[in-house]
């Protein structure tokens, strides 16, 4: 008996160590396609739906560049400042390669069929506890991500493609977060100009969910962006 329980336990072992490097193997490919992205600049249009706050349909321009800045900019408006861990942007959970990745099996997304694996960073510094992917093997494309931070919580992103879809650039991105304690979260600042932040309603807007919507009209990809941007 004692034989077959140890015969049984190596195939354990040999499945879990399988299933482990697929998911790395994955994850490796997925990070390489993103890998070949410098820098962007990006035309969209913002639609928020939080409870308490009310703003407009807005048109935006969007810039990123490695290793981790990211602005959303609306001129003579509200600039969206993602810090401290909160990210609206699939590169940047990716830009770190010390983490594990851990299968978690499969899921459909919509119609899509996806491999489901789980990124455990390996330093203890680090500022996001846990993210899960939501993959599209055939076309290495995140579907959907929900990331659990140190300090401040959890949020989802979804994600659908279109015409960019071969550089790994979704043409549409929600974010969705709590509205707990009246932030979006912490790591999500709104710069009001000309105009006072609006205030809450009552309390119960700790319950409930906020999105932000940012549908993305065109690219351009890796001409070049000063850091002066990000300022």
């Amino acid at each position: 008996m004692r034989r077959i329980a140890l015969f049984f336990s190596l195939i354990l072992l040999t499945l879990e160590s399988a299933s482990a490097q697929d998911a790395m193997t994955l994850v490796k490919k997925l990070k390489a396609k993103l890998d070949k992205i410098q820098d962007y600049e990006a035309s969209g249009i913002l639609k928020t739906d939080v409870s308490f706050i009310k703003i407009p349909i807005s048109n935006v321009e969007i810039y990123y560049k490695r290793p981790d800045h990211f602005k959303i900019k609306k001129e003579g408006g509200i600039s969206i400042l993602p810090k401290g861990g909160v990210s609206v942007n699939i590169i940047s959970l990716l830009e770190s390669d010390q983490f594990a990745a851990v299968s978690a099996g499969n899921a459909r997304i919509g119609n899509t069929p996806v491999s489901v694996v789980k990124l455990i960073p390996l330093s203890e510094d680090a500022h996001i506890v846990l993210t899960t992917l939501y993959i599209d093997e055939t076309n290495l494309l995140v579907l959907k991500a929900i990331t659990t931070t140190k300090e401040n919580g959890t949020y989802e992103m979804e994600m659908t493609y279109g015409k960019y879809a071969a550089s790994g650039l979704p043409d549409k991105v929600i974010f969705i977060f709590s509205t707990r304690d009246y932030k979006l979260p912490k790591g999500v600042t709104f710069e009001y100009e000309g105009a006072e932040k609006p205030q809450t309603t009552d309390e119960k807007t700790q319950e409930k969910k906020g999105k932000i919507q940012i549908t993305y009209n065109s690219y351009a990809i890796n001409k070049g962006i000063s850091d002066k941007i990000f300022e």
